[in-house]
């Protein structure tokens, strides 16, 4: 039987004791909308290692919060075993009936990686933190093209190339932008209309040997993606979207790279403060326009290719 009495969830002293970093915080009427979770005061669902705040309304995360410890991470074996997590109703939360439903040509994407908390001082403890990152509670459905290829690719050179090599300590904060014009499912699940999110967003909070304490931003698009393989339906036109050394090497920041504020205006959350490593002066219209992931067909080729942190001797 799981213990959730035993899942601490995320720690805001995890990198520097003396400097905590704090969850987002919520607008008002979004934390009106959270989830009630059995066993919390706060409404937090926390699990090993990662922390989230449900949405009642959309069933989505407005974000997951997570820490990484590179110098404890570990190979484990995959479970692949999603459930709904019980604390929680289970009308609040899409699981099978979405991810199985007609046309639901789309991932459960992680918004955990699974092997961002696959950490601990044993193999058990890493297999056993992975393994909550099954929970639907989790998971955003993304188009293949993104949760495959580009997100992916952000995801492993976050921690592959930079966290475990580095054996870095860093806070993780992740999620779909949930917007009231978000393109609809064109099946309804459970008579319900799905509204899928478009937009998805990353911030990771790191420090230096300075004891300062840095952030960079990336956002990502599908929604073309939704539309060109008929995922959504069609959206109107006045709803359309209108065209440091550590973490900057991505090899295409400069087209996902973002302000921490870009995120901060689209989702609506605050994130902690923290010296930014990357300026974008780009107008939000334009990094909207840029952030969208390509539907050429040329373009799965392009991600492994040019994006390229395949880390070998580690399982996927």
């Amino acid at each position: 039987m799981v213990k959730f009495k035993n899942f601490t969830g995320y720690s805001e002293f995890f990198i520097l004791p003396e400097h905590p970093v704090l969850m987002p915080v919520l607008q008002p009427e979004q934390q009106n909308d959270l989830v009630a979770v059995e066993g919390t005061a706060n409404n937090t669902a926390h699990y090993i290692n990662f922390s989230l705040a449900l949405s009642k309304s959309r069933g989505f995360p407005y974000y997951v919060a997570t820490n990484i410890d590179g110098n404890l991470f570990k190979k484990a074996s995959r479970s692949d075993n999603w459930r709904k997590d019980p604390r929680i109703a289970s009308e609040y939360q899409w699981g099978e009936e979405l991810y199985k439903a007609r046309k639901s040509d789309f991932d459960k994407g992680h918004m955990v990686k699974r092997e961002d908390v696959q950490w601990g001082k044993t193999v058990l403890e890493a297999r056993n933190a992975a393994d909550t990152t099954f929970y639907f509670t989790n998971a955003v459905p993304q188009h293949a093209a993104l949760n495959q290829q580009v997100w992916a690719e952000l995801e492993n050179y976050i921690l592959h190339t930079e966290s475990v090599p580095q054996h870095l300590r860093i806070a993780v904060f992740t999620g779909p932008v949930l917007r009231s014009t978000d393109p609809v499912f064109v099946t309804k699940v459970l008579g319900k209309d799905v509204q899928l999110p478009t937009l998805f967003w990353k911030v990771v909070v790191f420090a230096k040997e300075s004891k300062q304490l840095y952030r960079v931003g990336f956002l990502m698009g599908q929604e073309q993606l939704l539309s060109l393989a008929k995922i959504v339906e069609p959206t109107p036109a006045e709803l359309r979207l209108t065209a440091t050394e550590l973490f900057t090497d991505f090899e295409d920041a400069e087209t996902y790279q973002v302000n921490i504020t870009t995120i901060e205006s689209l989702t609506r959350l605050t994130f902690p403060k923290a010296e930014d490593a990357y300026q974008d002066n780009r107008p939000i219209k334009l990094v909207l326009e840029e952030v969208e992931i390509p539907v050429s067909e040329n373009s799965r080729s392009r991600a492994i290719n040019h994006l390229g942190y395949r880390i070998s001797n580690l399982i996927a």
